[in-house]
């Protein structure tokens, strides 16, 4: 009994035994599937996560390609032809015949586009002269200079040039700003309700309005000068002297300057004395004769009256010399 007791145990434990090495074995298999079946997951999620990448990518796209030209918008224009540039030339210009030459002056700027602005001249023979101020198109500026330096022999010639182009975008930006502030303005007009708001908000608009129209006059002025360069032309006969009357140095320029000074001077003092000279005539005169008659009266009056009794004679003989007196 106890043999046989014994190997229905040994039995039931190895039966027992294999059931748990069978079950491990479970396990082991279940967690190497879901191992397995875990990498295969992730790149799945990693694809289908690219693939979103990829579509808000694309999505993105086109608002990228749309912000690309704006970015490019506010980067600022660096070609000079871009640029505002106020162009400013001044000439001299030695010819012939000053007139013949400032008709040729006026026609050459008429046909690139400009007009005359200034036109003062001086006829002496050959010592003529002609003061032009041209204006014409920014763009034609220097081949103009160059049309004008062949009317004769050039003697002097400046150009100077101003860029303004941060004026203008800054004027652009302050006028875009202006402009909200009126239009915002003039709501609060339409809503105003009290007659002290009223009155307070036209005065507010009234001075917001004034400084638009500044601004705009500013920017209108700078458009001008940039659009339309200017040229001040100086053309001079054949006798008229090379150089500058600035620049001339020297004892006879100091005897002209001299001699123009004071006539000058000759000139102020004969205005002023002839704005005087009524003045004298009508009162200074009757005023001199009225004191001379008076020193005379004063000069031949008879003598003052003593007090008490009547005047006593004046001595007419040598006064009395006192006798000697005698000793003791």
């Amino acid at each position: 009994m106890d043999v046989g007791g014994r190997r229905r145990r040994g039995v039931r434990l190895t039966a027992a035994a294999l059931v748990a090495l069978l079950a491990l074995a479970g396990c082991g298999s279940d967690a190497g599937d879901n191992a397995d079946s875990a990498p295969a997951a992730a790149p799945a999620e990693r694809d289908q996560a690219g693939g979103a990448a990829d579509q808000a990518g694309g999505a993105a796209e086109p608002g990228a390609g749309k912000a690309e030209p704006g970015a490019g918008a506010g980067a600022p224009d660096l070609r000079v032809d871009q640029r505002s540039i106020i162009y400013t030339g001044t000439m001299r210009v030695q010819v012939e015949d000053v007139d013949d030459a400032a008709r040729s002056a006026i026609a050459t700027v008429t046909a690139a586009g400009g007009f005359v602005g200034g036109d003062q001249r001086r006829s002496a023979d050959a010592d003529a002269r002609a003061e032009l101020e041209l204006r014409v198109p920014a763009a034609k500026f220097h081949g103009v200079v160059e049309d004008l330096a062949k009317l004769g022999r050039q003697q002097r010639r400046e150009i100077r040039t101003e860029d303004v182009t941060e004026q203008m975008v800054d004027l652009d930006a302050r006028i875009t700003t202006q402009r909200a502030r009126v239009e915002s303005a003039r709501r609060l007009l339409a809503k105003a309700t009290s007659i002290s708001d009223l009155v307070s908000l036209e005065n507010e608009l009234s001075r917001r309005e004034a400084d638009l129209a500044s601004l705009v006059a500013k920017k209108e002025r700078l458009a001008d000068l940039t659009s339309l360069s200017t040229i001040t032309v100086s053309l001079v006969g054949p006798d008229a002297s090379t150089a500058d009357e600035e620049t001339e140095v020297g004892f006879m320029v100091g005897l002209r300057g001299g001699w123009k000074v004071f006539l000058t001077s000759m000139t102020v003092l004969l205005t002023v004395l002839g704005a005087v000279l009524p003045w004298l005539l009508v009162i200074g005169v009757p005023l001199t004769v009225l004191l001379v008659v008076l020193r005379r009266r004063r000069r031949t009056g008879p003598p003052p009256a003593m007090p008490g009794g009547p005047a006593a004679p004046l001595p007419t003989g040598p006064p009395p010399v006192p006798a000697a007196r005698s000793g003791p």
